[in-house]
């Protein structure tokens, strides 16, 4: 997609903050407005807008963010726990029309979330 700010940062375009995986399925990087002290979006390198929009095909790269979610989250020393989230559409909160992952950790969460 041409005008994707995720896929600009893909494709290298635009610099993050710091990345933290990358494979020839997902892209991680540090968000650059955290939440927690860590902050992490995780997204799939094929542009799919949102949960809404998945596909049969698209299985196997769900499966491998939870894989990477799980391995950064190890690397990070989240052993207290952490949360992995994705928000589909404006009223929930997703700003971004490219799936993406939130992975949040290094403090206590509250339930029910926001």
């Amino acid at each position: 997609m041409n005008d994707c700010i995720f896929c600009k940062i893909i494709e290298g375009v635009i610099p993050v903050k710091k990345k933290i995986f990358e494979d020839d399925m997902v892209f991680a990087f540090e968000d650059i407005n955290p939440q927690a002290p860590v902050h992490i979006l995780i997204i799939p390198k094929k542009h799919i807008s949102g949960l809404d929009s998945v596909k049969r095909e698209d299985i196997e790269i769900l499966g491998h963010i939870q894989i990477v979610a799980s391995k950064i989250a190890e690397d990070m020393n989240l052993k207290e726990g952490y949360r992995l989230l994705t928000n589909n559409g404006i009223d929930a909160g997703q700003t971004v029309a490219h799936l993406h992952y939130h992975l949040l950790g290094g403090r206590t969460f509250a339930w029910p979330p926001g």
